[in-house]
């Protein structure tokens, strides 16, 4: 019996993950308004985050403007569906699963730090995700305020057989 092979991809628009060891300041919110009383707006230095190092390094979860794959989603969608190859050794042991891939955007589009932050099931899925992340052709990068800044983002992918 001959199976057939059906690669679900999904991408998450927003689903962001803080990455609890870095110390560094992921986004902030920055308001001319002094806070009152009942205020709870927060704001931060734009030239520092809280280890001392340049904004230049601070890496966003959610802006004004968030990255966008070449040509949209549909654009994603295509390329992952064209470029994702089932490995062998897990079709043939029936391995399914979803790999929830994580990686940053840079300012110039370029895509950095990919990690898997939560496994397909088997170590094969996880690394194919990240082949075709390392990949990619350059994003258009995320905005904050009008300013290319670098953005994590995440992209699941899901690998099912049928």
């Amino acid at each position: 019996m001959k199976k057939t092979l059906t690669i679900i991809l999904l991408l998450a628009i927003f689903m962001p993950m803080v990455n609890a060891q870095s110390n560094k300041v992921l986004f902030y919110l920055k308001t001319d308004v002094k806070p009152d009383a009942e205020s709870k707006a927060v704001a931060v230095p734009e030239s520092t985050t809280n280890d001392g190092s340049s904004e230049d390094d601070v890496v966003f979860v959610l802006v004004e403007s968030m990255p966008e794959f070449p040509g949209g989603q549909q654009a994603l969608f295509k390329y992952l569906s064209e470029n994702v190859k089932y490995p062998v050794i897990a079709q043939e042991n029936g391995i399914q699963g979803r790999v929830i891939c994580q990686f940053v955007v840079n300012k110039d589009g370029s895509i950095d730090d990919i990690e898997v932050v939560r496994s397909g099931g088997d170590p094969s899925l996880d690394k194919e995700a990240i082949r075709v992340i390392k990949s990619m052709p350059k994003w258009k990068p995320g905005k904050q305020r009008g300013k290319a800044v670098r953005v994590k983002y995440s992209v699941p992918v899901n690998f099912k057989l049928e």
